[in-house]
């Protein structure tokens, strides 16, 4: 097992710069079933736009789903003023209190897309009160540079356009970078490189790895693959909240860079109540996995947080299901931070972890102390 952290870092920079709003990933898609491709590996993609490959593995040993979402969040357009300007709908948690005065993008087509900005009433205008106001986004607006509703439909943007954040990514240090949807295009990179290592590995259970669609819209996306692939473990990757900044300081013990880590518990707390307490035999792998690999594993236990796996492991009789994970600041805004260490650390946890599911892994929760 050899992970290049150099071969995430080129797939993570270039990932982040391809726009792919929820629904609307197929240039993401096809960015990385280029990528299998060249690893002589095989795809499939479903009705809802999963991407699949599958490495067929001990067929008595359980089934692994691993996956991990390739769509961000953003925007649709809803309404094309006369004079040009656009008035969008949030798809996905978009913080409204991060949005005046960013760069979008209007996903149009390859070398087709527009630029915009959301529009931040002139300082020297603003009363008092709105100085420190946040505005709700149903009153924002983006202002293309064009002066009418006709020259905004003749640019190719019309009602139901997607936007999306500006693509923009930067090296803080050498291995800390700030870029656009890094949830979860950092989980599509780590997940490429688990690919590169465990086509050549003789010994592993057969393993689904799904790039699923639609997680930010409504965490769904990796249920259709699910529902057909029907494994007995699923293991979703994605971002873990960190802790180390001044205002969440009180919310998590997990920091950047300090290496990849799990839930042990997730809960959505508002709208939909739902989230993920995770099968016992998952909790007691990882751990086992990182004892093996000398690998640092925090844990993360969070009320706000909810993932595809709260939908995954309710499949058939239901799925042992966690997730796994890397630090991540400043999430859903338009630039999120991470570590390359971190991403080659839950590199090599998967790995490690993989073959250890064998014929004699065992999914009866009796057999876990708890």
């Amino acid at each position: 097992m050899a992970v290049s952290k150099h071969n995430i870092e080129a797939d993570l920079l270039d990932l982040m710069h391809i726009p792919g709003l929820s629904g609307y990933e197929t240039r993401v898609r096809a960015h990385i079933k280029h990528i299998v491709k060249g690893l002589g590996l095989t795809t499939s993609t479903d009705g809802l736009g999963n991407l699949t490959v599958t490495l067929e593995g001990d067929s008595n040993a359980p089934s692994v789903m691993l996956f991990t979402h390739m769509d961000q969040l953003g925007f649709v357009v809803r309404k094309i003023e006369s004079d040009g300007f656009v008035r969008v709908e949030r798809l996905g948690g978009v913080p409204e209190r991060a949005l005046a005065s960013q760069p979008v993008v209007f996903q149009i087509g390859s070398g087709r897309d527009r630029h915009g900005v959301i529009a931040n009433k002139s300082h020297h205008a603003t009363s008092a009160d709105e100085k420190y106001a946040v505005v709700p986004y149903q009153q924002l607006y983006i202002d293309t540079g064009l002066d009418s509703a006709e020259q905004v439909r003749d640019a190719g943007i019309n009602i139901g356009t997607p936007v999306v954040y500006k693509p923009h990514c930067m090296h803080l240090t050498k291995d800390r970078i700030a870029g656009t949807a890094v949830d979860d295009r950092a989980g599509c990179a780590v997940l490429l490189e688990v690919l590169r290592n465990l086509k050549d590995m003789p010994q592993h259970p057969t393993v689904h790895c799904v790039f699923s669609v639609q997680e930010e819209f409504n965490l769904r996306g990796a249920l259709t693959a699910a529902q057909v692939l029907k494994p007995d473990i699923a293991i979703q990757l994605d971002l873990l909240l960190t802790g180390d900044t001044p205002d969440m300081a009180q919310r998590a013990d997990v920091r950047l860079g300090g290496g990849p880590g799990m839930s042990l518990y997730s809960f959505h707390g508002r709208g939909t109540l739902n989230g993920t307490i995770p099968h016992p035999a998952m909790p007691a792998l990882f751990e086992q996995a990182a004892a093996a690999s000398k690998l640092p594993l925090q844990r993360s236990a969070q009320t706000g947080i909810l993932t595809e796996t709260s939908y995954v492991q309710l499949v058939g009789s239901g799925v042992a299901a966690i997730d796994i994970g890397f630090p991540c600041r400043y999430t859903h805004s338009s630039l999120e931070v991470c570590d390359l260490n971190d991403l080659e650390g839950l590199a090599q946890l998967i790995l490690t972890a993989l073959p250890m599911i064998d014929t004699s892994f065992s999914l009866d929760r009796d057999d876990y102390q708890q």
